[in-house]
């Protein structure tokens, strides 16, 4: 009897030891690889608290240490800033280990604050390349914006010619630029308008030069001068639309264009609940501006861009809609109906990238067929805004500088029609309820008959 206690005893000891041992396992390897690896998951909808694979790209190609200094004191009804911003800032860090971030509070070290010039509390100065900008807004637009227009070695010029009606790049107006332009400034431009009654050629640090539909025709003065910016090498953006070329005509010869009159129409539209007169980009040619551009563009009222064969200009066709449309040639009031005869059938190009080497350099050419689609009506159409900063960057030669655009945040609320919400509450308050009562039941009406 004593021996079969103590083989009992036994078995009982080695199964509660090895019991004790899994458990102790079970609890210390999550632990282990916890504190050995680290792995998240960002399972909001749009994943709002991840970065973007844009903004990932951006900081893998910045060369050299970012410094930041955040200025932040402890406030109670603020909470606690600095522990705030190190959580928006730790994505960053790990993208870019040398994004080296600097607490200092204003309260115990004014004069530090007043030296580096922060009004508010939690404003960050951040430093690259020996250039230097303060923060106040913390999201991942307005700081990857930011990084960029430090990156870039200085300030770039865009001039947008003026004096002939044309788009103003700082206009208000629903066919101006206005909205494109304050993003031009966001991403370290600097824009000016370019008048030749006042200015006597185009300022020699232009980085690009921006011609939007004319409205008039331009003097022949003003023709040569454009073309002498381009004879000596000079970068264009020429925003095209339907009208007339008013004196510019030399320019597309020049640039070895065939411009098609007639409007581009595009059935496709009619998917997003826009006029057929509206092209959809969705078709891109293999060019530094379009590298990963997986997106929709839309080009309202676009026409056709065609580069002739020549061996002075390189070119690519960036854009190509109405794979099932045409180029309509007639009015547009008498009818929209698809000519044999006089119609130009698709896919058509409304695009087109131009590229030589001239004076050790390469110049670049970028002529769009809508000037519409940068206009402040329909910059927020698709991703007309990316596509645009993209061309400015390429023309600019800061192609590997993207545009960034804030992610909207569509999963911070929940709405659930009336037949969801009374499912939910039958199962939540009936239904598993009765469950757990009944479970409970079943298992002590079995130890009872035990």
């Amino acid at each position: 009897m004593t021996m079969v206690n103590e083989k009992l005893r036994a078995h009982w000891l080695v199964r509660n030891g090895l019991f004790a041992i899994m458990l102790v396992s079970l609890v210390g390897l999550p632990g282990y690889l916890a504190w050995e690896t680290r792995t998240q998951w960002d399972v909001t909808q749009n994943e709002r608290n991840s970065l973007s694979e844009a903004s990932v790209e951006v900081l893998e190609k910045i060369d050299g240490p970012i410094l930041a200094t955040v200025y932040a004191s402890q406030d109670a009804q603020l909470g606690n800033v600095s522990k705030k911003i190190r959580d928006f800032l730790s994505p960053y860090q790990r993208i870019k280990p040398d994004f080296d971030v600097t607490f200092i509070d204003p309260a115990e070290q004014p004069k530090l604050a007043q030296a580096a010039g922060v009004q508010t509390n939690g404003e960050m100065v951040i430093e690259l390349n020996g250039r230097r900008e303060h923060l106040i807004s913390f999201n991942e637009r307005a700081l990857i914006n930011l990084l960029m227009r430090l990156a870039r070695s200085h300030d770039k010029l865009v001039m947008a010619l003026s004096g002939h009606g044309e788009r103003k790049l700082d206009g208000a107006a629903s066919a101006d630029l206005g909205e494109f332009g304050k993003q031009l400034i966001a991403n370290g431009f600097r824009i000016q308008t370019l008048n030749f009654a006042i200015a006597a050629d185009v300022p020699p640090d232009t980085s690009v030069l921006i011609i939007s539909s004319p409205q008039v025709d331009l003097p022949e003065g003003v023709v040569e001068k454009l073309l002498a910016y381009i004879e000596s090498g000079g970068n264009l953006l020429w925003l095209l639309d339907q009208e007339p070329l008013h004196g510019l005509q030399p320019l597309a010869e020049k640039l070895e264009l065939t411009l098609t009159p007639g409007v581009v129409i595009d059935p496709q539209a009619r998917q997003l609940k826009a006029p057929i007169t509206f092209s959809v980009g969705a078709n891109y040619g293999q060019h530094p501006v379009t590298n990963n551009f997986d997106y929709i563009t839309v080009f309202p009222f676009a026409r056709q861009i065609t580069v002739n064969d020549n061996e002075e200009w390189r070119s690519v066709s960036l854009v190509e809609a109405a794979q099932t449309g045409w180029v309509e040639t007639g009015k547009l009031d008498t009818g929209i109906v698809f000519d044999t005869m006089y119609d130009v059938s698709g896919p058509v190009s409304i695009a087109a990238a131009l590229s030589r080497s001239l004076h050790e350099r390469e110049q670049r050419i970028a002529v769009i067929g809508s000037g519409y689609f940068l206009a402040n009506t329909y910059l927020g159409h698709g991703k007309n805004l990316d596509f645009g900063i993209n061309l400015v960057n390429w023309l600019a030669g800061d192609e590997d500088l993207i545009a960034i655009q804030p992610r909207a945040t569509v999963d911070s609320s929940l709405s659930l029609n009336e037949s969801t919400l009374t499912i939910m509450a039958w199962g939540f308050l009936i239904v598993m309820p009765l469950i757990f009562l009944t479970s409970g039941m079943i298992i002590w009406r079995r130890r009872r008959k035990r």
